[in-house]
C-alpha cells in the first residue's frame, strides 16, 4: 500500500497538490491529525482491494502535540512492511506567501488579532519543522505556477513506481537565488559562458549554437563527468537509506546557458540508467 504525506505552508500549494494526486486515482483525505495517521493506515489496509494509493494532507491546522509527535508517528509506520510512505513538504519563500495571501485576502490559519500574517507565517515554519525535518522531498513552489506544480506532483509522485528512486535535475540562476528544494547543488559559473557572445546571448542550453559552443570546452566536459561520478556513486546510499527522491541543482549565473546545457546532459546520461529521471529548468518556466 502506498501512502503519500502532503505538508507545507498554508500558501504553497497542498491543496493543488492533493488535487493533482486525486486526479490519478489516489484516495484523498486533507487536514488529517496526525495522530490519527496509524489508525487510518490499518483500516485502509482492511481495505486495500478498493484502494492502494492513499494521499493525505496534515499541515498547521493539527495541534501542536500532535506536529511534535509527527517523527514518532512516521518512524512507527516506516518498519511496517506493508506500508511504503513517503512525504513531500512544499514551500515557498516569505515574500511569495504573503503576496498570495494578500491576492486572496484568505485568512491564515494561524493568524488572529494580535498575531498578524507575517508573524502568523514565521510560526508556521516552525511548527511544521518536525515534518520539514521528514520530508523525503520538497518542492519550492515560489516560482511554479498551478499547472506546473501538478505537472510536479504527477510526474515526481504519481507516477514514481514503489521502490524506484526519482532523480530530477534542476537548473537555475544564482543571481535568481538558490532553490529551497535541492539535495545538491553544483556551481558551474567557472565554465567558459556563451552570454558573452553577442550571436550566443539570446539563446539558451538549449539551442544547438549553444550546445556545440560547450561541448568543443574541455572544462565542460570535465564539469559533467564528475558530476556524473558523484551521483552515481551515491545514489546507491541513497537508495539504502530508503531515500524517494533527489534533486539535483546545476546553478550559473543566469539560468539560461551554462546550467541548462549541463541538467539536460546529465538528464540523458541517468535516462539510461535509472527509471525516474526528469529535468527543470527554473529560470526558463519563467
Amino acid at each position: 500500500m502506498r501512502v503519500v504525506v502532503i505538508s507545507g505552508r498554508s500558501g504553497s500549494g497542498k491543496s493543488t497538490a492533493l488535487q493533482a494526486l486525486e486526479d490519478v486515482g489516489f484516495y484523498c483525505i486533507d487536514n488529517l491529525p496526525a495522530t490519527l495517521l496509524p489508525s487510518l493506515m490499518e483500516q485502509m489496509w482492511q481495505n486495500r482491494d478498493k484502494t492502494n494509493l492513499i494521499a493525505v494532507s496534515i499541515d498547521a491546522r493539527n495541534l501542536d502535540s500532535d506536529l511534535a509527535a509527527f517523527p514518532e508517528i512516521i518512524s512507527t509506520l516506516r518498519k511496517r512492511s506493508e506500508i511504503s510512505l513517503e512525504i513531500t513538504f512544499l514551500d515557498a519563500s516569505e515574500a511569495t506567501l504573503i503576496k498570495r495571501y494578500s491576492a486572496t485576502r484568505r485568512k491564515h490559519p494561524l493568524s488572529t488579532s494580535e498575531i498578524g500574517l507575517e508573524e502568523a507565517i514565521h510560526r508556521e515554519r516552525t511548527l511544521l519543522e518536525p515534518i520539514a525535518s521528514s520530508a523525503d522531498m520538497r518542492v519550492d513552489t515560489t516560482r511554479l505556477s498551478l499547472y506546473e506544480l501538478r505537472d510536479t506532483i504527477k510526474l515526481r509522485v504519481a507516477q514514481r513506481k514503489e521502490q524506484a528512486l526519482s532523480l530530477q535535475f534542476e537548473s537555475f540562476g544564482f543571481k535568481h537565488g538558490v532553490p529551497l528544494d535541492v539535495d545538491f547543488s553544483f556551481d558551474v559559473r567557472v565554465l567558459p559562458n556563451p552570454y558573452w557572445f553577442i550571436e550566443l546571448r539570446s539563446l539558451t542550453g538549449k539551442d544547438k549554437p549553444v550546445q556545440e559552443f560547450l561541448n568543443s570546452s574541455p572544462e565542460v566536459q570535465k564539469m559533467i563527468a564528475d558530476i556524473e561520478r558523484f551521483i552515481s556513486d551515491w545514489i546507491p546510499e541513497f537508495k539504502n537509506n530508503n531515500r524517494s527522491y533527489v534533486t539535483v541543482g546545476i546553478g550559473c549565473t543566469g539560468g539560461q546557458h551554462r546550467s541548462v546545457f549541463i541538467a539536460e546532459q546529465l538528464a540523458d546520461i541517468f535516462t539510461k540508467k535509472m527509471e525516474n529521471v526528469q529535468v527543470r529548468h527554473r529560470e526558463l518556466s519563467v
